[in-house]
């Protein structure tokens, strides 16, 4: 079994959320600006550079909402199925932005970056992390 270890930010201003758009060979759909960590980041560093990478902003991270898992079994994985499942760890937080420009990611696993009403979230098409993820946040601020 392969464990991953991702960080997202989750970005809210003036009631509406930042996602980007996730371009995966098995679908698309909106989710939570982050990605994997590199070798030697910390879980904070991992979120600040995936958020600046795919959305053009930086950020400062204030809180730490929760840690979500998830488990892909081997026929599922996108990467060919690898040598057996996989098990996920995600870390998401709160995150402020501090600078930068809106602009979609060149090249990587994520093609458009955009703010979204919180109260339409619920009709997009996105991956379960974005109500995992608005759910800690409506937890952690009462909004």
């Amino acid at each position: 079994m392969d464990t991953r270890v991702a960080c997202y930010g989750v970005v809210v201003d003036d009631g509406r959320i930042l996602l980007a758009h996730w371009a995966g060979a098995n679908g698309a759909g909106w989710t939570l600006p982050g990605g994997g960590m590199e070798p030697g980041e910390t879980p904070q560093e991992t979120a600040v550079r995936e958020v600046l990478e795919e959305t053009g902003f930086t950020v400062t991270l204030d809180d730490l909402l929760g840690v979500t898992n998830f488990w892909i079994p081997v026929e599922e994985r996108q990467d060919g199925g690898g040598p057996g499942p996989l098990q996920g760890l995600r870390v998401i937080y709160r995150a402020r932005i501090t600078g930068g420009v809106l602009t979609a990611e060149a090249d990587g696993s994520t093609d458009d970056a955009r703010w979204f009403d919180l109260d339409d979230v619920a009709a997009l098409e996105r991956v379960s992390l974005v109500d995992e993820a608005v759910a800690l946040f409506r937890r952690a601020t009462g909004r």
